[in-house]
């Protein structure tokens, strides 16, 4: 059975691999004229095989299909391949006749990627649409190709598909949907500490300096940060800085890359921002559960920071995010966890219940705006929670009621605990 199920497999191999080319000798004897063959995403099958555990067995099938259909295929005028990444260390084009490679940085074809300011003008005029010109730019411009801003031809045209049929009045994240995130969300679950920086610094609007490696293969995607930044930037989440808008030199071989838009910078905020909360949520944090229960204030801060330092944050660190991040610690643990509750004569920031050792921890959180000012914000929160009696409807029905004072100073914390009378 073992060995007719290789023969199929042998066999279907071997139909796939001459497949194109004896569609063209079809075509041409059909019509009396030689094919082109337009193969866009070339690169999305060896992904998917990547992904699913069959690489080698999809490269080498590739490499049979291109090799007939594009180098001994007398009935092909010519082809155009498109990909987002250039899978050429596989020898998949070797030997291809007049093979030619265009990237994105290439000058002379740096509008054939998209949209231009004109084109997208012109749309938008023919749709009677040139008031939301602004607004268009800013969600799909920003790409820097060659010497050429470009916007994503598909989102230009999904945005006009809806405003004619009335499904959405304002621009929205389309690309995302169009594009597989794998690769991206495999990095996110071991991101270092430079990574995660990095990343900050993107979603805070700058720009990081990096090595672009455009000879990428799937077996090696995640030998080094370096393949991260270039899978990021081949597959349209960052585009390169413009040239004039450079401060400094780069160094040789470097790009400054940046979110390209509004679109981008949206996915950037919700999708890689979840991905990191949902990786933060395997991690052990027993211990810090532990400490918690225990009164052990200095447990608690010592892994609470190693949490803030696993986590990202964009916004300056305002209050909002640590509010996020303390109540994040304790979701799906086990652990009732309510926030901003009204308690006593006023609102504490995160109340963590343990219902079934009869226990209830409340958290107030202040944000500190400097290192020295982190101890008189820890006091403040322990005030606020004795003045305003946040303890004290537990009292009738837990058996525990431990009380904390944090304070937050970037991807540090302070944690004091109220002392019992």
């Amino acid at each position: 059975m073992i060995f007719i199920q290789n023969l199929k497999e042998t066999i279907l191999g071997t139909k796939l691999k001459f497949s194109l080319k004896k569609i063209s000798e079809l075509l041409y004897k059909h019509y009396g004229q030689k094919a082109i063959i337009l193969i866009d995403e070339y690169d999305v099958p060896l992904d998917k095989a990547f992904q699913h555990g069959y690489y080698r067995e999809m490269v080498t099938l590739i490499r049979g299909l291109f090799g007939e259909a594009f180098k001994t295929n007398d009935f092909l005028q010519f082809a155009v391949l498109t990909g987002c990444l250039r899978i050429s260390k596989e020898s998949i084009f070797t030997g291809l006749n007049n093979f030619k490679v265009y990237a994105a940085n290439d000058l002379r074809y740096d509008e054939a990627f998209g949209f231009t300011n004109k084109e997208v003008k012109r749309l938008l005029a023919d749709y009677h649409l040139e008031e939301h010109f602004a607004e268009v730019k800013e969600w799909y411009d920003g790409y820097h190709f060659g010497n050429a801003d470009i916007y994503c031809p598909w989102d230009v045209i999904s945005y006009l598909r809806d405003f004619q049929y009335g499904v959405a009045q304002k621009p929205k994240s389309y690309w995302k949907n169009t594009s597989d995130n794998a690769i991206i969300r495999s990095f996110i679950d071991y991101a270092g500490d430079n990574i995660t920086t990095k990343l900050e610094t993107l979603m805070a609007g700058g720009s990081i300096v990096q090595h672009i490696e455009e000879n990428l293969t799937y077996d090696y995607l995640h030998s080094s940060e370096e393949n991260l930044w270039s899978v990021l930037y081949l597959t349209g989440y960052l585009t390169k800085v413009r040239d004039k808008d450079l401060t400094d030199s780069l160094p040789d071989g470097c790009s400054a890359l940046m979110i390209p838009n509004a679109e981008i910078r949206e996915i950037f905020e919700t999708t890689v921002s979840k991905w990191f909360d949902d990786s933060a949520r395997t991690w052990n944090r027993q211990a810090l559960f532990q400490a918690v229960w225990n009164t052990d204030c200095s447990r608690i801060t010592d892994e609470m920071t190693k949490l803030l330092r696993k986590t990202i944050s964009y916004h300056d660190y305002l209050e909002d995010y640590y509010h996020a991040f303390l109540a994040g610690i304790f979701a799906g643990a086990g652990y009732i966890v309510e926030s901003n509750k009204e308690h006593g004569e006023g609102r504490s920031d995160v109340v963590v219940y343990d219902t079934e050792n009869s226990r209830v921890a409340v958290f107030e959180a202040k944000y500190s705006k400097s290192l020295e000012q982190m101890e008189s914000d820890c006091d403040a929160a322990l005030q606020q929670i004795e003045e305003k009696m946040y303890a004290k409807e537990y009292e009738d029905e837990y058996d525990q009621i431990l009380c904390y004072g944090i304070a937050f100073f970037k991807k540090r914390c302070l944690v004091q605990a109220v002392k019992n009378d």
